[in-house]
């Protein structure tokens, strides 16, 4: 999307999924990637949840909640929380200076209603800007973030609601005068404001069984702009999950759950890389008409659509409640990304803290993924102990 190609070598960097253009792909269809702005807002910021496939939706309560279903928070046990993790990325390409970093706190104001925050911020690391003789002009330091705030009540015994305020910032080019070949362009980082809506139900079937779904809506807001250039304009990445799990007790000491996702950007598909759209027609779409056209307009019609979920799948063992061993997978179609990856976790639990790592391994033949072969380490304290 980027005009600049500083802008969208940074860009591709930074993201999960590099948009390689029009390509064949499975069973001869094109390869249609849908890039966003600031696509860290999509990327799992705890050790939990990343080792169960990234799956959120309807996952048990805890202090992340707020990036999987700020719905949840209303069910959490505990009255003040706080958590932090470390995510390195690009290690599996030897890149020692970018990194994931994301805190989380909640606070209970009454039996029924709980209050959160988090922060998520990303650094690219030092980047060296050259000419076009490749003499050095200045150092980079690009990098984003996030700080949101969130509301959740239980509306009933088994349903409860969640709103969340966002504010965030991109800053890739420090501010720097750019230069594609056909002109100077001045930039500027990229701010914006965006909602998140989720709603959660819990119930038990039985003495020993529970069942929980969720949904959620999330970075619902206006587009990023880097420059005063309407083709610079990014959508950010609305996405929706819906999810659903089932926790079996086994005795006193055994607990399993397993549960499953499903996400869809609520982003248009872009149509200009096959040329029966222009790149100022797609960025003209509004931001609500956006979300509403994207159930329906891939150029791929019906069976476009469909490859544009992914699917994720998770399971959770609780040994006493202190022993946690977590697996899960996560599949997106190559002609939307192609990431696929199995990830491993483990959890410990002690007094007033727990402690939880993931490990991902890529699956695809042809994927990448920043963050192959990466252990992603999460620490939480509570105000009282963990029971």
């Amino acid at each position: 999307m980027m005009k600049k190609a500083l802008l969208s070598a940074i860009l591709v960097t930074s993201v999960c999924v590099a948009a390689y253009g029009q390509q064949t792909g499975w069973l001869g269809q094109q390869k249609n990637f849908i890039s966003t702005g600031m696509p860290i807002l999509l990327i799992a910021p705890d050790a939990v949840s990343s080792g169960m496939g990234d799956v959120g939706a309807a996952s048990m309560p805890d202090i992340y909640s707020a990036h999987w279903n700020n719905a949840k928070f209303a069910f959490i046990d505990g009255d003040m929380g706080a958590s932090t993790t470390f995510t390195p990325w690009l290690r599996n390409l030897n890149v020692g200076d970018m990194n994931l970093l994301y805190l989380a706190g909640y606070y209970r104001i009454n039996p029924r209603s709980v209050a959160a925050a988090s922060l998520t911020y990303f650094s690219l690391g030092d980047i060296d800007m050259r000419d076009i003789e490749g003499n050095k002009v200045t150092d980079l330091h690009p990098n984003e973030f996030a700080f949101d705030a969130t509301y959740s009540m239980m509306i009933t015994d088994h349903l409860s609601l969640g709103a969340t305020g966002r504010y965030m910032r991109s800053d890739l080019t420090n501010g720097q005068t750019l230069n594609d070949g056909s002109g100077n362009t001045e930039t500027h980082p990229a701010n914006s404001l965006a909602a998140d809506i989720g709603v959660y139900y819990q119930n038990s079937v039985s003495k020993n069984e529970d069942i929980a779904v969720g949904l959620f809506l999330s970075n619902l807001g206006a587009k990023l702009s880097y420059s005063d250039d309407n083709n610079s304009r990014e959508f950010l990445p609305s996405n929706m999950r819906l999810g659903a799990r089932y926790t079996s007790r086994i005795d006193e000491y055994n607990k399993i759950s397993v549960m499953a996702d499903v996400n869809k950007l609520l982003v248009p598909t872009p149509k200009f890389r096959s040329g029966t759209q222009t790149l100022t027609e797609y960025t003209n779409i509004g931001v609500i008409s956006g979300v509403f056209q994207s159930f329906g307009d891939a150029p791929g019609g019906f069976s476009e659509e469909l490859q544009e979920l992914q699917l994720n799948l998770g399971a959770e063992y609780w040994y006493a409640e202190t022993f946690a061993v977590r697996a899960g997978y996560f599949f997106e179609h190559e002609n939307k990304g192609g990431r696929q990856y199995a990830t491993f976790g483990l959890g410990v639990r002690y007094s007033y803290f727990q402690f939880d790592f993931s490990y991902l391994v890529p699956t695809a033949k042809f994927s990448t993924n920043p963050l192959s072969n990466t252990i992603r380490i999460q620490l939480t304290a509570n105000l009282q102990p963990i029971k």
